[in-house]
């Protein structure tokens, strides 16, 4: 797993579940576009930009998620390498990085 540096890290609770909103803190504002695919994402501040967390506490939040939404390479890294997600399950959209998951 990778020890790169903080990710912003926002957590919701809505009618008992767990939402993560976990993104690369250089991503946050930023709009990121594939027109090939015709893809528009805007990494939201007022959705993502939460407390500033390690790779181990993000992590450590996860375990504990209904499902999350991550954005950047080193905010997805931490999630593939935990197990949380799987790498077909990432989204390349302007060479950045974007998985979801949700639990059952």
């Amino acid at each position: 797993m990778t020890s790169g540096g903080k990710i912003y890290v926002k957590i919701y609770n809505v009618e008992g579940e767990v939402l993560v909103a976990a993104c690369d803190v250089e991503l946050i504002g930023a709009t990121l576009i594939d027109s090939t695919r015709r893809v528009k994402f805007y990494v939201d501040p007022l959705f993502f930009k939460g407390e500033l967390r390690s790779p181990e506490e993000l992590v450590e939040v996860l375990k504990k998620a209904s499902g999350a939404n991550l954005v950047g390479k080193n905010t997805v890294e931490v999630a593939l390498s935990a197990g949380f997600i799987h790498e077909e399950a990432i989204l390349l959209v302007d060479n950045v990085p974007i998985a979801f998951f949700t639990r059952a």
